[in-house]
Formats: C-alpha cells, structure tokens, sequence
C-alpha cells in the first residue's frame, strides 16, 4: 500500500467487480469512470446548493442535534483527535428528514441514484471477498443498507479561506469515514488526498465524471479488517484557488442500526459512539 495504487475503474468492463474489489483492498479507495450517474444532474445539484449556502435561509434549517439532519454551520465538525474545526459547512439529506423548499427535488432524484448504485457495488464487493472473510459478515452487505434510514447524502461548502484562519485549520483533516461505504460524486475543485502505510499523501483520482469510492471503519469491521478504511483528508487550496468555494457531496452508506458488525458493536452503537468523538452529538 506504500504508494496507494488507487485503480480508476471502467462501470461497464467485465473486469470491474474484481478491479474494483481488489483495489479497496489494497488501498480503502477505487475511482469508477463510465458509471450511470448522470454528471449533469450532479451539476445541477450543486449549483442549487452553492446558492444555498451563500444564502440567509440556510440558517433555518440549522440541525437537530439527536437526528442528525439539516444544516451544520460553519466550525462545528472537528476530525477525531484533532482540536481545530473543519473549515466547511454542510447539510445532511436523509430520506425522512427536513429538506429546503428553496431546494428543488433533483437532489432526492441523485439520493435515490446513488442508493441504487450502491446496491451493485456491495455486490461486487461481497462476490469478490474470500470465503473466510465473508463469515464475518453478520448479514449480506447489500442487506444491511437496503432502504437504512441512515443512509446519507452530505452536501458540503468549503467557502474561500480567510486571513484570520489558524494555519493549523483545514478543510477536512486528516480522518477515517465511520460507514460502510462512502461514494462521491467528483467535487467542484481538487483537494482529496487519501494516506499510505508509510504516511504519505496522495491525490485521489476524481477527475470531473468520475465517482470515488471508499471503505469505511463499519466494512472495516466487519471484514475483520480484510478491507482497510484509508485515512483521507481535504488540504486547503494553494495560490489564488484559496479565493474560492469547493462543493462536495458524498453519500455515506450506513447499516440499519441492529446490524452486527463484530462481536461488541451494532452499527448503531457504533454510529453513536464515533459521533461524539468528532462534535456532532
């Protein structure tokens, strides 16, 4: 994993199940090109949500600390371990939870997407991992997701970084996602960087189209770490870029709440417990 040979896979080859597998294994990520998910759409979604947040009415729908939906203002996620607050604000989409009436509904339409993608990639996934390891699996991993109400779409602002910043303050620091799976549609601007072994970084490859793709901590877990949750993180923009947003939008995929993931977590224990580390609860 020394230099975190992230495989850009191709949706529609024969291969892509095996390749696709065997990259998040090697390296917690894989980028998946030709994929069904409709870029335009994606565009779409972001343009309605970058008025959003440039918007006043963002703040009435400012989040429910017990639920987990609507908008997280600016400085009030932190990585865990790490003091210093994420430079980012962001709104959590649940399939029950509050939505904007200044949102049109091509964003449920892209949740709905993405979910069914989802569907095929655990798939791939579960087809493609040894005998011995998908023992572990409490349940198949397309089970465990299927219709979750946890299942999350998180839009995200990174806005212009500003003088009065604290160096030590970044977009997204460094961090393990706490699902199943994480897919994101490809960001208005570069900055992921996912870690290896020997602690370098490296840029993740989500040229505009693609989608990347990640383990998270719950899959790690359940494999008995078989598939690794990669640390990633969102570096600040260097030169001129750091005058401007970056939009972001991943779909965190979580198990319903009783899914067993070990022999001491539930996936809604877990949820719980990794909430609290990281300021959200």
């Amino acid at each position: 994993m020394s230099d975190l040979n992230i495989q850009v896979i191709d949706y529609q080859s024969a291969e892509a199940p095996v390749e696709f597998t065997r990259s998040l294994k090697e390296t917690g990520f894989a980028a998946i090109q030709n994929h069904p998910i409709d870029m335009d759409l994606v565009n779409d979604v972001y343009q309605e949500w970058e008025n959003f947040f440039q918007s006043d009415y963002k703040h009435n729908y400012k989040f429910h600390p017990e639920k987990q939906d609507g908008y997280f203002p600016f400085g009030i996620e932190h990585a865990k371990d790490y003091s210093q607050k994420d430079l980012k604000e962001f709104y959590h989409i649940y399939p029950w939870g509050r939505y904007p009436q200044e949102i049109s509904s091509i964003t449920r339409e892209l949740y709905q997407y993405l979910c069914d993608l989802t569907g095929t990639l655990l798939t791939w996934v579960e087809k493609n991992t040894p005998e011995e390891i998908r023992r572990n699996f409490s349940i198949p991993l397309e089970e465990m997701t299927i219709n979750s109400p946890r299942n999350l779409l998180r839009v995200i602002h990174y806005p212009p970084l500003r003088e009065t910043d604290d160096p030590d303050e970044v977009r997204a620091a460094a961090h393990e996602d706490i699902n199943l799976l994480t897919v994101l549609c490809s960001a208005t601007a570069p900055g992921l960087q996912a870690q290896d072994l020997e602690g370098n970084w490296h840029e993740v490859p989500c040229d505009s189209g693609m989608l990347a793709v990640n383990t998270g901590d719950m899959l790690q877990m359940a494999s008995g770490g078989y598939f690794p949750s990669t640390t990633h993180r969102v570096i600040n923009p260097p030169g001129e870029d750091k005058h401007s947003s970056r939009m972001s939008m991943p779909l965190f995929l979580h198990p319903h709440d009783y899914v067993q993931l070990s022999d001491t977590h539930t996936a809604g224990d877990y949820l719980t417990e990794r909430l609290e580390e990281i300021g959200l609860i």
